[in-house]
């Protein structure tokens, strides 16, 4: 199951390194806030060279995020866990706010003197 979702990156915290049965891995987590009336920060973790794509992208950003989720037991207790596997950075968000049109103060008067041919 592959889920989406957009919001600001508000905070990368510090890359995780270790080793395991595979070898070598990293990873950092990444917190972004959704908008609208209601936002919630949500705290996703990007693995290996997802860890890599997360640094080029500056806190402040709009983002999109790809992700799966994922949930383990750990003597009786569950943990889920959110996976990044695509990081884009979204290009400024549209507005609503639109441009009056100029009034007539702004219209400058012909004086006579134009190349107009009427």
């Amino acid at each position: 199951m592959a889920l989406e979702i957009e919001g600001k990156l508000v905070l990368k915290l510090a890359i995780q390194t270790g080793k395991g049965a595979n070898g070598e891995w990293k990873k950092q987590d990444f917190v972004i806030e959704t908008s609208g009336d209601y936002p919630k920060k949500i705290c996703f973790s990007a693995w290996g060279d997802k860890s890599e794509a997360l640094a080029r992208i500056n806190e402040g950003s709009h983002v999109k995020v790809s992700f799966e989720p994922n949930s383990r037991e750990y003597q009786g207790k569950w943990y889920t866990d959110l996976r990044a596997w695509k990081i884009e950075t979204l290009g400024a968000r549209p507005t609503t706010e639109t441009v009056p049109p100029p009034s007539l103060e702004d219209i400058p008067e012909d004086d006579g003197s134009g190349d107009l041919p009427f």
